[in-house]
């Protein structure tokens, strides 16, 4: 990562800003499979402590976090551990895709960033932000950035004053092939400056 971060410095100065105030992040890591894949169904557009107040107690109410017990838990269980009809419905849908051999999480970190896309964005509930945080915590992949994510988008537009998804995805091209190192700096500023400790 270190050398990703030079090339980063040299790409564009606002890493060098970055780095200068707030030094280099930690690389989070979560581990791969059913669930943190579901896990990060329950962080979809709310707060990453909601989410896992949520999955902690949706995990209580199984055996095991796995497919065959979630795709035949109840609604109304789910609706009592706090999670929204709609991502009941995903949870339920990756469950039932895993346990029908319509995709198997085991193989995919030894396949390529496009073709893990390929394969997750047929699932319901799982769009490019969700594949973009799991290509980025969980297999590593060097050269991914989520702009859909609030966060990347809002110090881009305060570092960058770039305000379009064409401008952002233009400037973004800069930073390949490490646009991954690039997101966890942008992630780090973000969450520094407002003394927020990382929710990763």
């Amino acid at each position: 990562m270190k050398n990703a971060f030079e090339f980063l410095k040299q790409a564009d100065p606002v890493f060098v800003k970055i780095i200068d105030i707030y030094g280099v992040p930690e690389i989070p890591k979560r581990p791969p499979g059913f669930e943190t894949l579901a896990l990060l169904i329950l962080e979809q557009q709310v707060s990453i402590d909601s989410a896992r107040a949520v999955f902690g107690k949706l995990k209580a109410k199984v055996a095991a976090f796995e497919p065959r017990f979630l795709a035949e838990l109840p609604d109304e269980i789910y609706r009592e551990a706090g999670v929204s009809r709609q991502k009941t419905n995903y949870i339920k849908g990756l469950s039932s895709a895993v346990l029908n051999n319509e995709i198997n999480l085991e193989s995919l970190p030894s396949k390529s960033a496009d073709d893990i896309r390929a394969e997750l964005i047929r699932l319901k509930g799982i769009g490019n932000w969700t594949i973009d945080v799991y290509l980025l915590f969980c297999l590593g992949a060097p050269d991914v950035i989520p702009l859909g994510d609030i966060a990347i988008v809002n110090t881009i537009k305060e570092l960058l004053d770039l305000h379009t998804p064409q401008e952002m995805e233009t400037a973004s091209n800069r930073w390949s092939p490490y646009k991954s190192a690039a997101t966890f700096l942008l992630w780090h500023y973000y969450l520094r400056k407002r003394n927020r400790v990382s929710g990763y």
